[in-house]
């Protein structure tokens, strides 16, 4: 990791070093209000969110967010093991960005607080424009530090988390662009969850996992214009990790403008992936690690959603005020994850997010 931070750093440097005279250009001042909902699977969380940003001197821009999810769940393997809770999570998010030249370095950090589990994290990501701008290259290093505890015993565990980007943009065409992201997650501490049992024999047991896990995934992007106010992009992200997981996402999407004041957007995506080493619906024998989280298990999933965003006010120059919606409606269906009546487990998740942001 060492070597790898020298070698980030260096190439940064050289970036640098023949980057142009001119100056990247910071976010543009804005204030966001959300309210959202997720109702599934037994699961809803509803809450509000709040995002400014501000910029300092044509130099620095800075924001700050917050965040809140009033979770009520009832999920299968909840009422399985236990029953249905309650809880709130509360997440504070504050970043700076600072422009030199023709690039753009960014510092963030969030909390994120609900009763059984605190998570800290900080980050640095680094953008350069190359080649006359027809290139974009960023490096980002995140840090994350969690705090796990149990409704009965307080906090007792911790894990830490190392985040690892790279990213190139490259103008194709004066319409056209495309992208290629890769990231390196490495996790270590406690990865499980204190109140989710597994089965061996037929036997309730708690779970195990392993204490260290390695992932990595790689995502390519294209997206441009095909006539005057209609867009298209495509998405494909490949994920594996050391517990044998390997999954596979594909998103296809369009937006249109219908008018000076409206904008649609449409977009369909499915998840695929197999099942960690140690899952299993009931494990035959005695295991170091075993699981029974659904979400290491062998599973799918399909979604389609759309965003309508209409522009309310407008003064060129001035401000800008618009009122979006979001929704979106998803298909899980997992393959070895059974109910109580032993068949694969399927359900439907729906999303909503109705929002006003506002640029000035």
């Amino acid at each position: 990791m060492v070597r790898l931070l020298h070698a980030l750093a260096g190439f940064v440097g050289g970036l640098l070093a023949h980057g142009a005279a001119k100056a990247v250009d910071l976010p543009q001042d804005s204030a966001e209000v959300m309210y959202h909902v997720y109702d599934g699977g037994g699961v809803e969380a509803t809450g509000p969110a709040l995002l400014v940003r501000k910029s300092i001197a044509d130099k620095v821009s800075v924001a700050a967010s917050y965040y809140v999810d009033a979770v009520s769940n009832a999920s299968i393997d909840v009422v399985s093991t236990a029953s249905p809770y309650k809880e709130r999570r509360n997440e504070v998010g504050l970043s700076a960005d600072y422009a030199y030249r023709d690039s753009l370095i960014t510092l963030s950090g969030s909390n994120s607080r609900e009763p059984d589990y605190v998570a800290s994290n900080v980050s640095l990501d680094v953008s350069q424009e190359v080649f006359g701008g027809m290139t974009s290259v960023s490096l980002g290093y995140s840090r994350g530090s969690d705090k796990v505890g149990h409704y009965d015993r307080g906090f007792f565990d911790k894990a830490l988390h190392w985040k690892y980007r790279l990213g190139v943009t490259q103008i194709l065409t004066p319409r056209w662009l495309a992208s290629a992201n890769y990231e390196i997650v490495n996790d270590s501490g406690y990865l499980g969850s204190p109140y989710r049992a597994a089965r061996v024999f037929g036997t309730t047991v708690h779970e195990r996992v392993p204490r260290t896990r390695s992932s990595r995934a790689l995502k390519f992007r294209l997206i441009g214009e095909v006539t005057a106010g209609t867009g298209l992009r495509a998405e494909y992200r490949y994920y594996w990790d050391n517990w044998d997981i390997k999954g596979h996402t594909v998103e296809l999407g369009g937006s249109r403008y219908f008018g000076p004041l409206w904008l649609a957007d449409a977009y369909v995506r499915h998840h695929s992936q197999s099942s960690a080493l140690f899952y299993s619906d009931n494990a035959p024998e005695e295991r170091v690690y075993v699981t029974r989280n659904r979400q290491l298990s062998r599973f799918a999933n399909t979604a389609l959603g759309g965003k309508l965003s209409y522009t309310w006010k407008q003064v060129p120059g001035r401000y800008e005020i618009k009122l979006n919606g979001v929704a979106e409606l998803i298909q899980f269906d997992f393959k070895e994850f059974t109910d109580r009546s032993g068949r694969p487990y399927s359900h439907k998740a729906g999303i909503l997010q109705l929002f006003v942001s506002a640029t000035y």
